[in-house]
This record gives structure tokens, sequence and C-alpha cells, in this order.
């Protein structure tokens, strides 16, 4: 059994805990104000976001040094698996705002390689989230008053994998060209047109850089969509000081399952790069032969803030990007409103019928 990981590091002037200040390079203590700056960045951090092979971590070959235990808590409810301080034996999941006592247990994973941190501070992610919550048609007003109220989100960062790729693919298919042609006579005369077909094959090469995948099945997969537009060339070497004062989900999914999503995505965009290079008017792949070689990967983390409503005994999570303050979310509707408008299109239908008459 390995170390286990703890993030707690105490303000020098008073001892409460310090938080990672988002948008600045610090750490705050909430509690007397003072700050203490990040340690400074030294020429091992230059190589730190580094790729890793592959292979080594599907054969569970990584080196000690790459892996790490941390203290987690896993929801009942939806499965989350999210970092708690110790001392903490009741609280609320951050993702679906189900009660969770269970005890605290030990979860063992490769270290996180590079972190983006929390560069859209609270006040603002709650104004986006607001905002959004406030721009729904038919929300019930409990959601209205939800978005109107002080409820503090949760600043959660989301485990994500980044793959590196080469791949040479071979090909068959038809490139298809447009021809018009005039078809009938007098009143039947028409243009008609059609694509003739013609056998090509080739290979293409690219090198793919960045794939990002998912590590966690805890967001619908829209809401994973909708914020997963990160700059990864901001990306910083890990440090645990980035995490102070928030929590981090651990992976549920894995780094060979990481790699077969990843692959799938390789290979959709490498469907778009044979129909560019078979060109023409339309394009028509018969078969393709792709190999992936020099496969490497990384283990990240971004930041997302989080809060989890529940309405009539179900969850409604919203999510806001850290970094894009783009916001994604589930809402519930109010049968009431939507009741209403029915009836007052309907009586707004017969009015003008009437006046049409």
């Amino acid at each position: 059994m390995g170390q286990i990981e703890t993030h707690r590091f105490p303000c020098g002037t008073c001892g409460s805990d310090l938080r990672f200040a988002p948008g600045e390079r610090l750490l705050r203590c909430d509690h007397c104000g003072a700050t203490e700056p990040m340690p400074a960045a030294s020429p091992w951090d230059r190589t730190a976001v580094a790729e890793l092979d592959f292979r080594a971590a599907a054969m569970n070959a990584l080196p000690e040094a790459e892996m790490e235990e941390t203290r987690v808590v896993q929801c009942s409810s939806c499965g989350a698996q999210v970092e708690f301080d110790p001392n903490e034996h009741a609280a609320e999941c951050p993702f679906c705002a189900t009660p969770v006592v269970t005890d605290t247990g030990i979860n063992r994973h490769i270290k996180p390689r590079g972190i983006l941190p929390f560069d859209v501070d609270q006040a603002a992610g709650s104004a986006a989230m607001g905002k959004w919550m406030r721009g729904l048609w038919f929300a019930p007003n409990a959601l209205k008053k939800y978005a109107r109220s002080d409820q503090k989100l949760q600043g959660i960062y989301l485990p994500y994998w980044t793959f590196d790729a080469q791949s040479e693919t071979d090909y068959r298919g038809q490139r298809g060209t447009r021809h018009s042609r005039t078809v009938g006579s007098g009143k039947n005369r028409r243009t008609q047109t059609e694509i003739r077909w013609r056998p090509v094959s080739g290979h293409v090469s690219h090198f793919f850089d960045d794939v990002l995948v998912t590590g966690s099945r805890t967001l619908p997969e829209d809401h994973v969509r909708q914020i997963s537009q990160f700059d990864l060339s901001a990306l910083e070497p890990y440090k645990p000081q980035f995490l102070a004062g928030f929590r981090a989900e651990a992976y549920s999914i894995d780094v060979v399952e990481a790699k077969n999503l990843a692959h799938a995505t390789i290979e959709r965009e490498t469907r778009s790069l044979i129909n560019r290079d078979i060109g023409g008017d339309a394009q028509r792949i018969n078969d393709m032969q792709m190999v992936l070689s020099h496969m490497t990967y990384k283990h990240i983390l971004v930041p997302v803030w989080i809060a989890a409503y529940r309405f009539r005994g179900k969850s409604y999570r919203f999510v806001v990007n850290a970094r894009t303050g783009a916001v994604a979310g589930e809402r519930p509707w109010s049968p009431v409103k939507i009741a209403f408008a029915v009836v007052l299109g309907a009586i707004a239908a017969a009015a003008i019928a009437y006046f049409a008459r």
C-alpha cells in the first residue's frame, strides 16, 4: 500500500486552510486574507506534461512513481467517486445532491500528469448559472427561486485522458463526379443530374495530437459534449496546490477503455481525411486499413463548477466550464405552466379564427 495523497495547505499566518485563487497563481486564506504564491516554475516543469507510453499502462507496468492513492467516497446513487476531507463522514454528493454517508475508501489510480487550473471564479460561475436558469421557459418556480438564492457552486476537477497517435491508412473507394444532361422533350424537357463513379485507392497519414476523452461516467454525454471545449495548450504540470480548496473526481473510465473511445474518434476523423483525399463531388469508402503507432497518453484534470438540485425526488445537475464559462444542465418542467400556455394558445387561436370570420 502506497502513501495516501493529501492536499492540505495551512495558512502561515492563522493556520486555516489555503485555497487556490481562480485566475491567479496564488493560494489565499478565506479566514484572514493572507496569500502565498504558487511554487516557482522549474526546468522540470517544461517536460512534466510529457506523454506516457500507452503499452506500459495497458500492461499495468507503470512505475510506482506514476501511481497514487487518494481517499474518496462513492455515491450510492450516481456512482461518483469524489475526494472528500477524511474528517467528513456525512456530505452531499456534488453531482446528484444525494446524502453521502459511506465511510471513506481508498482509490489507487494513475497520477494526473497535467491540470487546467480554475480560471472562472465562483461568483462568475454562479452568475453564468443564474443567467442560464432564468432563461428557461416553463421552469418550476422552485427552480427560479434556486437561481436567485445564494446556493454555492462546488468546484470539482473532472478526470480526462488525452491520446496522441500516428495513423497510417490504406483505403479503397470511389470518387463521384456530378454530370448534368437534358432529357425529355417539349413540356417534359428537363435537366437531370447524375453521379458517375470511378474507383480510387490511396493512403493517408496523419498525426493525432491530444484526442480528448472523458474519464468520468457521472455526467450525461450531452453535458460533457457542451462543456468539453478546453484549450489544452494551457495545460499546467500537475501540482497539488491547484487542488487546494477543491475536490477531484476519480476516473471511472480507465486508460484502456479510454483508448478504445479515442480509437473510435480517430477512425471517424480518418474517414473525413480519406473523403478529402478522394476528392470529387461525392465519395464512397469501400475499405480502409488503419494502423496506429506510437500511441501515448496523459491523465489530466479539468475544472468545473457544479451544483445539484433536487425537485420532486429527482436530481438535476448544472455544470459550468471553469475555463470558458460555458453552461450545461438538466432542467425540470412545470406541468402547470405548460398547461396554462396550452390553454392561452387555444384561446388565442380561437380569437384569431373568430375575427378572421
